[in-house]
């Protein structure tokens, strides 16, 4: 069977809200990261079969199909085709599944999965309403209409989960993703973005250093009075762009490239709607089933860190240890944009492997709609 491959991973640095990043058009900031890519990995992109990517809010300076829109602003061949995918916050993640998905079945011999998501400029929720959106036998189904904050808060309370120790993951990604920043760890995987005003963007923005656990449980909790879930322990609103150059095997070898790392195994995961932020839990037990592999076999985990109830629920269930996960800080330190956020997390554990020379790497993220994808990527 064909394998399909990562040649390429870089993400910009992840800019604030209403930050360094937004000022720039998510069609130019996307075309950029084209670029950046394809020049990095020395490639022509006449080669690229097809641009996969995720986008979450596509309304606004994100519709039409960005994928598309940044190929052309790329000055690429017209040739070059693209198409702009939703599966909320895992979009960039399922751009990776379906470009490996095309690539194995023949479709393709290159592609490019990554994403886009400037919520400075598109307000998260924009593309989402009440009724008109879900309808009303989806909200007599669910029993009312789904919201990522309460069901973070429903969470809590079912893994009997406090505050104290959200803030302490919370507290702990910003220490490890200072850390990471601080030794250059992530240097290699980070494309420096040229702003309209001329300056250079070069470093991830939301990373906060120094204060305490205690400082972050001063912080009022944002979906209710009574509430745990708090900005500590939650994602920033984020800006930024990321992606994957993947090929065949063959084709990696054909063009004298060598692939960072394979994707061995991916899944899907499906829960409650109403909690949200579950389903990483059956995907990871689906991608373990999938693959032969087991907890003991992954070296290293990416796990969106949306919410640290989230985070924290999903290691409690599969039983990975806290030091593998997010070693160099999860979205509560650097940062969620949305689309971009499943291929930045890719990027930063394929760089990680490649560097310590870990075998296997697992990725998974909680999605709305209480959806997952889970990938396992192993080292070559």
């Amino acid at each position: 069977m064909k394998r399909a491959v990562i040649v390429n991973a870089l993400r910009t640095p992840i800019g604030r809200r209403n930050g360094s990043l937004s000022t720039i058009h998510p069609v130019d900031l996307t075309a950029q990261m084209l670029n950046g890519l394809v020049k990095e990995a020395g490639i022509d992109p006449a080669l690229v079969d097809d641009v996969i990517w995720g986008c979450v809010s596509q309304i606004n300076e994100q519709a039409s199909d960005i994928a598309r829109s940044a190929v052309i602003a790329a000055g690429w061949p017209l040739t070059v085709p693209g198409v702009t995918i939703d599966r909320q916050c895992g979009s960039s993640q399922q751009a990776v599944h379906f470009a490996a998905a095309g690539l194995v079945a023949g479709h393709y011999d290159v592609a490019v999965a990554g994403g886009t998501e400037i919520m400075s400029l598109v307000e998260m929720g924009s593309t989402s309403g009440t009724a008109d959106c879900f309808g009303p036998t989806f909200v007599d189904r669910v029993g009312g209409y789904p919201s990522q904050g309460e069901g973070a808060e429903l969470i809590a309370r079912k893994w009997n989960l406090t505050r104290r120790e959200m803030d302490e993951l919370g507290f702990e990604s910003h220490r490890r993703a200072a850390a990471s920043q601080d030794a250059g760890e992530f240097d290699a995987e980070i494309l420096p973005i040229t702003l309209p005003d001329g300056r250079v963007f070069e470093k991830d923005e939301g990373i906060r250093r120094g204060g305490s656990v205690e400082d972050m449980g001063k912080i009022r909790p944002a979906f209710r009075e009574d509430g745990l879930i708090a900005a500590g322990n939650a994602s920033q609103i984020s800006d930024g762009s990321s992606a994957l150059l993947m090929m065949t095997e063959e084709k990696a070898a054909e063009l004298g490239m060598t692939p960072i790392a394979a994707v061995h195994t991916v899944a899907l995961g499906g829960d409650d709607p109403k909690l949200m932020l579950t389903a990483p839990i059956p995907a990871t037990r689906n991608v373990f089933r999938r693959s032969g592999l087991g907890l003991a076999d992954i070296g290293t985990f990416e796990f969106n860190e949306a919410f640290a109830s989230a985070t924290l629920a999903w290691m409690q269930d599969i039983g990975a240890d806290h030091a593998k996960v997010n070693p160099q800080g999860g979205a509560i330190a650097l940062g969620h944009p949305l689309g971009a956020s499943g291929t930045r997390l890719m990027t930063t554990l394929v760089h990680r492997m490649k560097r310590e020379g870990i075998r296997y790497g697992l990725q998974t993220m909680c999605e709305g709609g209480g959806m997952s994808n889970a990938t396992i990527l192993e080292l070559m």
